[in-house]
């Protein structure tokens, strides 16, 4: 027996509400103007600057990283109801007062510019003397102990919208102002020589980071194989007669500069640390 399906076809116009309409928008709440340029990640923030109210008015201090194709910016900031106070602040572009001429943003610089952070905030604070850091960068890992008396100054990491990858320059600002005497909570697995497989780091080459190493054997390289490319690449360097073998001894004594006299400050900067 054959059963005959019989398909019926109706024709009728739907019927869309319009969603958009001015009641919507006079209800619509825009986001945070910094959220709506893609500035400020306002979840993280708020972790970060949120206080316990037993704590009464102490304030979390921030170390505020940001980096840029010219520059590294290094604050320490801390947050209030009118709005962010910056404490102080440091910035590669300083680090020529110091010796440091070339590659302002290797992380070389980042390391320098967290040195010059850590040094200048301190010496704000009157604790310069009692917490020194590491006077000479070895790679190893360093936590600032609290002394009989005050206590070490504390900064949480404020790493923005940046990228939290392993050997990252925002981790050099890290390591400059960890050994230059502010204790900031962190983990090594972030820093260039981390072995994620092994579980283990490999101090020595951090330490070529801090001192540029990898950007000396670079240029030795270029200058055997390809001296155009050099020419091309490191003019600034060649202009200012830095030769691969000088790059650690100029980082070297950027490091004593700092530490002899943080507060110096550029000719075209009049604003006060």
């Amino acid at each position: 027996e054959q059963v005959q399906h019989s398909v019926y076809f109706f024709s009728c116009s739907m019927y869309v509400k319009v969603v958009k309409n001015p009641s919507y928008f006079s209800r619509l709440q825009v986001k945070y103007r910094r959220r709506r340029e893609g500035k400020t990640n306002y979840r993280k923030r708020r972790l970060l600057v949120a206080q316990d109210k037993n704590k009464y008015n102490t304030p979390k201090h921030r170390l505020c990283v940001r980096t840029s194709n010219k520059d590294i910016t290094a604050q320490i900031i801390i947050a209030k109801i009118q709005g962010d106070v910056v404490l102080a602040a440091a910035y590669s572009h300083e680090l020529p007062i110091h010796g440091a001429v070339c590659g302002l943003t290797n992380f070389a610089a980042a390391y320098a510019t967290g040195l010059l952070l850590a040094r200048r905030m301190l010496t704000k604070l009157g604790l310069a003397d009692k917490y020194v850091g590491v006077e000479e960068a070895t790679g190893e890992d360093y936590n600032v102990e609290p002394e009989e008396g005050r206590r070490p100054f504390k900064a949480y990491m404020d790493t923005g919208l940046a990228r939290v990858t392993t050997g990252a320059k925002i981790f050099g600002v890290l390591k400059g102002v960890i050994d230059g005497g502010i204790f900031v909570p962190h983990s090594e697995k972030r820093f260039p020589g981390y072995n994620r497989d092994k579980g283990d780091m490999d101090t020595d080459v951090l330490r070529e980071r801090i001192f540029a190493a990898h950007v000396a054997d670079y240029q030795k390289m270029l200058i055997r194989e390809e001296p155009e490319k050099y020419q091309e690449t490191y003019g600034d360097y060649i202009a200012k007669g830095i030769k691969p073998g000088q790059i650690e001894d100029m980082w070297e004594q950027c490091h004593a500069s700092i530490r002899a006299n943080p507060m110096a400050k550029l000719l075209s900067e009049t604003f006060e640390v």
